[in-house]
Order: C-alpha cells, then sequence, then structure tokens
C-alpha cells in the first residue's frame, strides 16, 4: 500500500491526458494511465497558473510507461483542490544521454545538465492526499486562452496553492510528533525498541525533507524556505549561538583529526565472521555481501530473461525488496566490518529487523511470482533457498547481539 502521507506522483505510469481550465474556478480533466482501461477523472476546485489558466491542454508520454505498482488505489475521480499546474517549471534535466548521465566520472565533477520547462500538475485529492505529476518529457499542446487571471486572482491562486501544500506539510509533521512520543532521553539505557521509535521518527523527517525539496528545487530560495519548513531556522539566544559555534569548531576540529588518521583495521581473528575483503579489496560483512552479490546475480539472470524491466509487480517487488536487503545490511553491519565498535549493539538489531522487513517482502514477491513461471524453475529454487539461508543468518547474528553484554 502507498504511504497515505506521501505524495502519490504518477507521472511514470501517465499515457496520456487532458486538462481543461477554460471554466474560471474550476479543473477538469482525464488521465489515462499504464494498466487502466479507462482514464482517471480529475474535478478540482481553483485555478492554474497564468500560462494555463483559461486553456484545454493535452500531453503524451512518448517515453517508455513504468506502471506504478500502486496505482490500483489511485481512485478513479479524483475530487479535490489545485495546487501548482503550469507548463513553465524550470528544473535540471540531463545534457547528456541518461546512461552517460547516470555513470559519470565523480572525478569530473558534477555532470552536464541544462535548464528545461516542465509539465507540473499537482492537486490535494480527498481520496489520494497529494498527488503530483511532474515531467519534462511529454508532448504539449494548448490551447489559446479563453480568460486571463487578474493580478489579484492571481495572488488568491497562489494563495489556495499554499494552502494546500501547508495542509500536506501539517501531516508530514504530525507524524513525525507521532514518532518523538514516548521516546526515552538520549542518555538513557536504549533497547532495541527505542532505537526503532528513533528510526521511524528519522524516516518521518526524512519523507518531510524530500517531500519539500522535490516541491521547491535546490535554489538558495528554497534552501532557506525547506530550512524553516524542517525547523533549522530559529533565532538563538546569544548563549546558544555560542554554544553552537563551540560544537561546530570540535566537530571540524575532530574531522581534521579524522581526515589525518589512517582508517581502523578490523581484528584479524575476525576475518570471516564480521568481515571479509572483497576482489576489489573492499571490507564487507559476510552475510551483507552475500546478499548483495546474490540479488545482483538475480537481477542480471533477470535481464538476460529480457525481465529486468517487466511490467509484473511480483516480480519487481522481489527484485527491489531483496537489493533493499543488502542496503539495509550494510546499513546494520558496516561499522562490524570495518572494526568499529562505537554502535550499541541494541541499534544493530534494530537496524537489522529493518533488513529481515524487506527480505520477508523479497520472499512474498517471489512466491508470488513462481506459479506465474515468469522464471526457470532452477533460478526460483536456488532464490528461495538463498532468501532463507540469509534469514537464518540475520537471526542468528541477532540472537547472538542480545546476548552479548
Amino acid at each position: 500500500m502507498v504511504n497515505e502521507v506521501m505524495a502519490f506522483r504518477i507521472h511514470d505510469s501517465v499515457v496520456r491526458g487532458e486538462i481543461d481550465n477554460r471554466v474560471k474556478g474550476v479543473v477538469r480533466g482525464k488521465i489515462w494511465v499504464e494498466g487502466r482501461p479507462e482514464p482517471v477523472a480529475l474535478e478540482l476546485k481553483g485555478n492554474a497558473w497564468p500560462d494555463l489558466a483559461g486553456c484545454l491542454f493535452t500531453f503524451t508520454n512518448s517515453l517508455k510507461r513504468i506502471p506504478d505498482p500502486h496505482l490500483d488505489s489511485l481512485h478513479p475521480v479524483q475530487r479535490g483542490t489545485i495546487g501548482d499546474l503550469t507548463a513553465s517549471r524550470k528544473v535540471r534535466v540531463p545534457a547528456v544521454p541518461m546512461q552517460e548521465f547516470l555513470n559519470w566520472p565523480t572525478e569530473k565533477g558534477r555532470p552536464p545538465s541544462r535548464w528545461a520547462n516542465c509539465l507540473y500538475l499537482e492537486w490535494f485529492s480527498e481520496a489520494n492526499g497529494r498527488v503530483v505529476i511532474e515531467s519534462a518529457d511529454y508532448q504539449l499542446n494548448i490551447s489559446a486562452p479563453e480568460w486571463r487571471l487578474t493580478a489579484e486572482e492571481d495572488a488568491e491562486r497562489a494563495k489556495e496553492a499554499a494552502a494546500g501544500m501547508d495542509d500536506f506539510m501539517r501531516k508530514l509533521t504530525q507524524a513525525i510528533e507521532q514518532h518523538q512520543r514516548g521516546q526515552k532521553d538520549p542518555e538513557a539505557e536504549w533497547d532495541e525498541h527505542d532505537y526503532e521509535k528513533f528510526m521511524k521518527e528519522c524516516d518521518a523527517r526524512t519523507d518531510k525533507y524530500r517531500e519539500l525539496q522535490e516541491k521547491y528545487g535546490d535554489s538558495p530560495e528554497a534552501e532557506e524556505r525547506i530550512a524553516k519548513e524542517m525547523g533549522w531556522l530559529r533565532e538563538l539566544t546569544p548563549e546558544e549561538a555560542e554554544e553552537e559555534n563551540r560544537r561546530i569548531e570540535e566537530m571540524n576540529r575532530a574531522c581534521e583529526e579524522a581526515l589525518d588518521e589512517p582508517p581502523p583495521e578490523p581484528e584479524p581473528h575476525r576475518e570471516g565472521i564480521d568481515w571479509i575483503r572483497t576482489a576489489k579489496g573492499d571490507l564487507r560483512h559476510p552475510l551483507q555481501h552475500r546478499c548483495f552479490e546474490s540479488a545482483i546475480k538475480v537481477w542480471h539472470e533477470c535481464d538476460e530473461l529480457g525481465l529486468a524491466e517487466s511490467p509484473d509487480e511480483d516480480l519487481q517487488k522481489f527484485i527491489f525488496e531483496f537489493q533493499t536487503t543488502g542496503v539495509k545490511l550494510g546499513g546494520a553491519l558496516d561499522g562490524l566490518a570495518h572494526g568499529r565498535g562505537s554502535r550499541d549493539d541494541a541499534f544493530t538489531v534494530a537496524y537489522l529487523k529493518r533488513a529481515l522487513d524487506h527480505l520477508h517482502k523479497a520472499q512474498a514477491g517471489l512466491k508470488a511470482v513462481v506459479p506465474k513461471k515468469l522464471l526457470p524453475e532452477k533460478m526460483t529454487t536456488e532464490a528461495r533457498k538463498e532468501l532463507f539461508e540469509i534469514r537464518q543468518g540475520i537471526l542468528k547474528l541477532m540472537d547472538g547481539l542480545r546476548g552479548r553484554k
């Protein structure tokens, strides 16, 4: 199920659409999405930005569509209010082919990009909350306007769109506050359940930050606005300012000292238990490395079968959750692999629980794929065995950490 607090972004699933704002104060439309024979209907209050106000426009997505796994939860009739609706939003897009952009060498700095206009269609739905369609790749056809916004009407339009976003932000803030309630004092001893609550709060903060960044971009003005929304900007008292400067100086000094010191070496007698060295010379925890390599192998095998971008939701769930398990195991176990013993065992157990949750989702995805016979029997048998053994390894690690004093 889609996260009810996060925005529902469907631009990759869109086939085509038509939006009509020729009646002042009303935005109607139809949006056809991949895998659904009937279009989603829009019945929204409000107006578009001046570039589209009073117009009828159509758009077509000529790129390969990627069905959103949660499209079934998108209500067929979207009633609510319009947010920002424009075809003149400025965004940065790659100035080189996408494959080259994704593989751009880090030593060359940022990959080349250019500014482009994009369609930005946002609304606040009674059924699905905030829904966003954003793309610089759609083909647009815009009619002449039948009316134009006055300066006063445009100011009112902007105010109403901001009110919708403010309400959405309040829900994200409430999610953070919900996870803050009942948390222990940081100076007290925490168990794995305390760390789980803290991680959920961190997730909620990350969700809010990501939503703000995707909404407002990365300009200096946007950064200040995002900092204000996140609660990072407030007037400090002289004492607080002095303490903050002292803390920053200590952090800078610690970072400088850390750069001068060689990285810690893992304990030799723990090789094969807490760490291994990969063919590239990197340190990895054996279980994390096994999971990562197995997930990559599955992806390559699916790619060879022409299924890496299959629309089958269960197959995509299996691949994605298997890979995510490896990422979460890295977060939990990298400290052990590199000989850093500063983390609390309870914290590691809480992190391992997260990896286990994604592994269970991968197992469920694979179970649903097997009857469809999309994958060779030998491949599914090996993958099922690998997931089971990785699961056993996680559980064994958790038991060992819980019993360690």
